[in-house]
C-alpha cells in the first residue's frame, strides 16, 4: 500500500460526497413533486405519459396495491425481454448475426436484468445483437434502477407520513425517477465516457492489424451509452465479456475514476434525500457513516491483501513488493483495482475491472461478505437504501431491548408486526444462498462446471449464489455457469433475492405509514449520533457473521492458511 493510492481512494470518495448533497436535494424536490429546473421542459412530457397510460398521479396506493403494480410491471418487462431474447435472430440490428439465445439463458437474463442483477453467463460480443442490447437489457437497466429507487420511496415516506393509509403511486414514481433522474444523469455520462474513448457506434466490429500481422476483428457497438446507466443504475451488466477490465469498456485511470464515481453518487445521494424526506438531514448522514464505515473498511483489507502478494509466489522468488497482479489491469494500479472490488460489491453492481478469482482468499473474501450483508453500503439505488432501513429497524430493537423500552425509529414504534416482517425479509437471502449452494456442492454435474477444487471451488459456488440472491450480477469467474441447472437455479436466486426480499418490505412500509408519530421523549433513542452508528454497524456484522461464518470459513479462510503454509488444491 502507498499513500498514493490512499489518496486517490481519498479523492474520489471526496467527489462523490461533493456531488451526492446538491443531487440528494435535487431528489427530494424531484420525488415530492416539487418544482425544480428540469420542470420546465420535463413536466409536460411527464404529464403527456401519464395521459397516455391513463394514470391519475394525484391517486395514491396502499402498500399491496403499490406492491401488485411493482409485480405485474416486472413480470411484464420479464415477458418483454425473454421474447426478444429468443427472437433476436429474425429481429433487425443484428449485424452480427447471432441466432436467437437458448430458453434456459434467455430466461436467466431476462430474470437478471428485470432484477437489477445483471448476472451475464454469456459473453455479450459474441451472444447479444444491438437490437438486444439497446432495446432489451439497456432498457432494463433503467427499468430496474428506477424499480429499486420507487420501492425505497414507499419505505421512505412510511417514515415520513403518520397515520397514513398510502405510500405513494408506483407508476408515478419510476415516471419521474427514469426522467427526471436517470435519463439526464445517462445522457451526460455517456458523452463523457465516449469523450474518454469509450466508443459508440452501430458497427459490429473494426478489423485490425496486430504487431504480429495477423488480422482480428474487435467487437464495438453502442457501448458508452450502455455504460452509462450500467455504472449510474449499478446494474453492472457488460457489453463486452470482460466488462471494465475492456478498454472499449474502461480505457483508462480517468475513465475508471469516472465509472466508480458514477456507481457511488446516485446512491448515496439517496440516503441524503431520505434524511431530508424525512425532516432530519441528520438521520440519513448517520445512515451514510455506517455505510461509509464499512465499506473503507472493506477497501482497506482488499488493498492490504492484495498489495501484500501472493505467499505461493514469493516463496518462487517473485518480488512482494509489487502485489498480486495476476486478473488486474496495470492501467488502473491496485489502489483503485481494490477501490473498484469493494464499491462494486458494497452496491449491487456486478461490474468488475478485476477478476475476482484472481485475487487472495482474503481479498476475495471481502467482495463475498460484503454481497452477503445485504449490498447496502450503500447498496443498489433504492435497493441499499431500504436495505439499510431494515438494518436500522432492527438495530433500535436491540437498543429497546438493551433499555427495556418500546423501540422507535423516526418516531414510529417499532413492534411485533414490524419486526416479523423485517426478519422475514432478513431471511430470504441467507437460506437462498446456503440452500442453493449445498445443492450443488452434492451434484456431480454442477461440480464438473468449477474450475478450481477445494476451498476455492466452495468460494465459486457460494460466490455465484450471493451473487444471484443479492442481485449483484458479478462473478467470481472460474465456474462455468451457463449450464441447464446454473442457468435456473440462478435465475430462481435472482427472483427471490428481489421479490421475496421486497414484499415483506413494502409490507412493512404499510404497518409503518399507518402508524402515529410520537414525538421524542427522555427514553427515545437517539439515532443521529455515533452512539447509534455503532450499534448499527455491529448488528450489520454479527448478523452477517452469524448467517455466514460456517461457510466462509470452509471456504475463502481456509484457503488462506493453506496458501500461507503453501498448499494448492
Amino acid at each position: 500500500m502507498s499513500l498514493n493510492g490512499w489518496a486517490q481512494i481519498a479523492l474520489l470518495l471526496l467527489l462523490v460526497a461533493a456531488a451526492a448533497w446538491p443531487l440528494g436535494s435535487f431528489l427530494a424536490r424531484v420525488f415530492n413533486g416539487e418544482r425544480n429546473f428540469l420542470s420546465p421542459m420535463l413536466r409536460p412530457v411527464e404529464r403527456s405519459l401519464y395521459a397516455a397510460a391513463g394514470i391519475n398521479p394525484a391517486q395514491e396506493q396502499t402498500w399491496l396495491a403499490y406492491t401488485l403494480s411493482m409485480l405485474v410491471f416486472n413480470g411484464l418487462g420479464f415477458l418483454l425481454l425473454y421474447a426478444l431474447l429468443r427472437l433476436q435472430g429474425s429481429l433487425p440490428l443484428n449485424p452480427q448475426g447471432f441466432s436467437g439465445v437458448a430458453p434456459d439463458l434467455a430466461f436467466n437474463t431476462a430474470v437478471s436484468f428485470v432484477t437489477n442483477t445483471n448476472w451475464q453467463a454469456y459473453a455479450g460480443e459474441q451472444t447479444m445483437s444491438h437490437l438486444s442490447q439497446m432495446a432489451g437489457l439497456a432498457v432494463q437497466n433503467f427499468l430496474s434502477a428506477a424499480t429499486g429507487i420507487a420501492l425505497a420511496l414507499g419505505l421512505v415516506r412510511a417514515f415520513a407520513r403518520s397515520g397514513a393509509a398510502t405510500i405513494g403511486n408506483f407508476w408515478v414514481d419510476v415516471t419521474r425517477t427514469t426522467l427526471y433522474v436517470l435519463l439526464p444523469l445517462s445522457i451526460v455520462l455517456a458523452i463523457a465516457f465516449v469523450a474518454s474513448g469509450v466508443p459508440q457506434t452501430l458497427a459490429s466490429a473494426a478489423d485490425a492489424t496486430t504487431i504480429e500481422g495477423q488480422g482480428q476483428l474487435i467487437a464495438l457497438g453502442p457501448i458508452a451509452s450502455q455504460e452509462a446507466i450500467k455504472q449510474l443504475g449499478t446494474n453492472g451488466g457488460g457489453f463486452l465479456n470482460a466488462n471494465a477490465a475492456h478498454p472499449f469498456e474502461n480505457p483508462s485511470a480517468w475513465s475508471n475514476m469516472l465509472s466508480i464515481w458514477s456507481m457511488l453518487v446516485l446512491s448515496t445521494a439517496l440516503v441524503i434525500a431520505f434524511g431530508r424526506m424525512v425532516g432530519d438531514v441528520r438521520q440519513g448522514t448517520a445512515l451514510l457513516w455506517a455505510m461509509g464505515l464499512l465499506l473503507i473498511a472493506g477497501v482497506a483489507i482488499v488493498y492490504w491483501a492484495e498489495a501484500a502478494g501472493n505467499p505461493l509466489l514469493t516463496r518462487l522468488g517473485v518480488e512482494a513488493a509489487s502485489g498480486n497482479m495476476e486478473g488486474k489491469e496495470v492501467r488502473f494500479g491496485q489502489a483503485m483495482s481494490a477501490l473498484y472490488v469493494a464499491v462494486t460489491t458494497g452496491l449491487s453492481c456486478g461490474a468488475v475491472n478485476v477478476m475476482h478469482n484472481s485475487l487472495t482468499p482474503l481479498g476475495g473474501l471481502v467482495p463475498l461478505f460484503l454481497i452477503q450483508l445485504g449490498e447496502i453500503l450503500p447498496g443498489g439505488v433504492g435497493s441499499g437504501l431500504y436495505g439499510m432501513l431494515v438494518m436500522a429497524i432492527v438495530s433500535v430493537f436491540v437498543a429497546g431491548l438493551m433499555v427495556g423500552r418500546t423501540p422507535e425509529y423516526l418516531g414510529k414504534k417499532i413492534e411485533a408486526r414490524e419486526m416479523k416482517l423485517a426478519m422475514l425479509a432478513l431471511l430470504i437471502l441467507p437460506a437462498v444462498i446456503l440452500c442453493f449452494t449445498a445443492a450443488s456442492a452434492l451434484m456431480p454435474k454442477a461440480l464438473e462446471s468449477l474450475a478450481n477444487a477445494g476451498p476455492r471451488g466452495l468460494t465459486e459456488f457460494l460466490y455465484a449464489y450471493s451473487s444471484a440472491a443479492g442481485n449483484n450480477g458479478s462473478a467470481f469467474a472460474g465456474l462455468n455457469a451457463n449450464t441447464p441447472w446454473f442457468n435456473t437455479t440462478l435465475g430462481i436466486a435472482m427472483l427471490l433475492g428481489r421479490f421475496a426480499y421486497v414484499v415483506p418490505v413494502m409490507a412493512l412500509a404499510g404497518s409503518l405509514a399507518q402508524k402515529r408519530k410520537v414525538p421524542p421523549s427522555t427514553g427515545t433513542f437517539p439515532t443521529h449520533g455515533a452512539l447509534f452508528v455503532g450499534l448499527l454497524v455491529g448488528v450489520i456484522l454479527i448478523l452477517g457473521g452469524l448467517q455466514y461464518f460456517p461457510a466462509l470459513a470452509l471456504g475463502p479462510i481456509v484457503e488462506h492458511f493453506l496458501m500461507g503454509a503453501g498448499k494448492t488444491f
